[in-house]
């Protein structure tokens, strides 16, 4: 599995992560399972947030006797994003994950409290040895601006986004300013929601051509192209171990110049929209 630095962080993360969100409504044991799968296959970095229902839950049954193997992320809800809401909602989440800290922890978009008392916070929060770095989640350029001058240089460790083929609006300019300021792009949504182009589909053909070329699939093609250069790190869910084993076949999957090209074409980047899109 491919490494890359996570911003600030000081240590390599997985390119290829595993995100939660529903996971809590798949059955128990298959999604312990698939998150475990996840782990032998060195997808050890994996997010979650307070909104996703029991995944915390989930994730803290999966990762029982492996903590020391994972780059572990929550997210705080803006309308707990007070100075000391903040403190209380990471609490909660440390107890129903089983830990004593998280590798990062997220405000999961921007909302009314002041960044100025969340990233306090956060540095109390880091401080203490309860959270190793810090972020943010959906921050447009502006909203990213904002956070720079609040939290301080260097400190933002990630922009998580919505990313996929079907949504690159990111590649406009939350991409670039992410690159420009050393900051992790984590694509989150990678495969959409329902919508992942099919095989008989325009683009669905090209995914489908490329990734016999390399014994893979169209999911790891899709995978490999998200994360094509640094900051960008992605994180698929698994509904099956069987699923993880294939998100878990990107990592080391190269594509070709040419390759990436007929993927770009395929799906064109549009214009960019008014708003940052998010789910």
């Amino acid at each position: 599995m491919e490494r890359r630095r996570f911003g600030p962080v000081p240590r390599e993360v997985a390119v290829i992560g595993q995100g939660t969100w529903y996971i809590d409504d798949a059955h128990r044991p298959t999604a312990t399972a698939a998150l475990r799968r996840g782990l032998d296959l060195g997808m050890t970095h994996i997010d979650t947030a307070e909104m996703y229902g029991d995944a915390e839950i989930v994730v803290g049954e999966a990762i029982a006797g492996r903590r020391d193997e994972l780059f572990l992320v929550s997210k705080v809800l803006p309308g707990n994003a007070s100075r000391s809401g903040t403190v209380a909602a990471c609490e909660r989440s440390l107890e129903r994950l089983r830990t004593d800290r998280l590798d990062c922890y997220l405000l999961h978009w921007p909302g009314s409290h002041p960044l100025e008392e969340t990233f306090a916070a956060f540095e109390r929060l880091r401080e203490q040895g309860k959270i190793l770095s810090w972020g943010v989640s959906n921050f447009d350029v502006p909203d990213l601006e904002a956070a720079w001058k609040a939290g301080g240089e260097g400190r933002i460790a990630c922009n998580q986004i919505l990313y996929n083929l079907g949504e690159r609006a990111i590649e406009h300019a939350v991409l670039p300013w992410c690159e420009a300021h050393g900051v992790a792009a984590v694509a989150y949504s990678p495969f959409g929601h329902g919508d992942f182009p099919g095989p008989r589909t325009p683009g669905g053909v090209v995914l489908e051509k490329i990734a016999a070329a390399h014994g893979a699939t169209a999911r790891q093609v899709a995978l490999r192209f998200l994360v094509r250069q640094p900051p960008l790190l992605t994180i698929p869910k698994a509904s099956s171990a069987e699923h993880a084993e294939d998100n878990a076949g990107a990592g080391a999957l190269r594509l070709t110049a040419d390759e990436l090209e007929r993927i770009d074409r395929a799906f064109p980047l549009g214009p960019r929209p008014r708003r940052l899109p998010m789910l």
